[in-house]
C-alpha cells in the first residue's frame, strides 16, 4: 500500500493538516512526513532548522506557546499515543486573528499539522505521547512566550473528560504562570 502525501490548508489560513507519505509491504511500513521539494509544491515554504521530541503522559497540557522574537514555524506530529492539538492565530492583521483551531493527533493516523509563524501553539495528551517537533528555525529562550491553557478570551475547548476530568490534568508551574491573552495582545 502506498498513501502519497496529501495537504489540506485549514480555514486559519497558511496552516494546514498534512497525511504524509507512508508506504507498506510484507517488511513493514516507511513514513515520510517531510520533503523540502513536496511541500514547496503545495505551498508551503517550510525549512527546517531544529527537530526535537517530547515525551509526555496522560493528563499533561502543554499551554500555548510561541516565540515574540524569532517566530517559529512547527512541523508537529504524534509518533506514539494520542493528542488533542491546538493552534491559534496570533497575527493581529489577520481576519482569523484570536481564533483557535483542535486536531486530533494520534500515532494511527499518523497526521501531521503545519502551524506556521505567528500562531500560538498547544496541547493536551490524551495517551501517554510522543510528539515530534520539525521547526523552521531555532528555539529562542530569550523570545519564549505563551498564553494560559484556560484563558478566558480564547476560551479553547479541551476535551479534559477525555483524560477524566480537570482533576487529571498535569500543567507545568511554566505553564501555570502564564500571560492572558489580553495582558499580551490587548482588546
Amino acid at each position: 500500500m502506498v498513501q502519497k502525501f496529501e495537504f489540506q490548508e485549514t480555514d486559519l489560513r497558511s496552516a494546514y493538516v498534512i497525511q504524509p507519505f507512508y508506504a507498506t509491504d510484507e517488511r513493514g511500513g516507511l513514513i515520510k512526513d517531510y520533503n523540502i521539494d513536496t511541500f514547496r509544491a503545495n505551498g508551503v515554504e517550510h525549512e527546517l532548522k531544529e527537530v526535537f521530541y517530547t515525551i509526555s503522559k496522560k493528563g499533561v497540557i502543554r499551554a500555548i506557546h510561541f516565540q515574540e522574537i524569532k517566530q517559529q514555524a512547527k512541523l508537529v506530529r504524534c509518533v506514539k499515543g494520542h493528542i488533542y492539538d491546538v493552534i491559534v492565530d496570533l497575527r493581529p492583521e489577520s481576519d482569523t486573528f484570536r481564533q483557535w483551531r483542535g486536531f486530533d493527533l494520534t500515532e494511527e493516523n499518523q497526521k501531521e499539522l503545519y502551524v506556521p509563524e505567528h500562531f500560538g501553539h498547544g496541547y493536551l495528551v490524551l495517551e501517554d505521547s510522543i510528539v515530534s517537533y520539525k521547526c523552521g528555525e531555532v528555539f529562542y529562550g530569550e523570545g519564549d512566550s505563551g498564553i494560559r491553557w484556560n484563558d478566558e478570551t480564547l476560551a479553547i475547548d479541551w476535551p479534559l473528560e477525555r483524560i477524566g476530568g480537570i482533576d487529571k490534568l498535569i500543567v507545568s508551574d511554566k505553564d501555570r504562570n502564564l500571560s492572558t491573552f489580553l495582558d499580551k495582545f490587548g482588546g
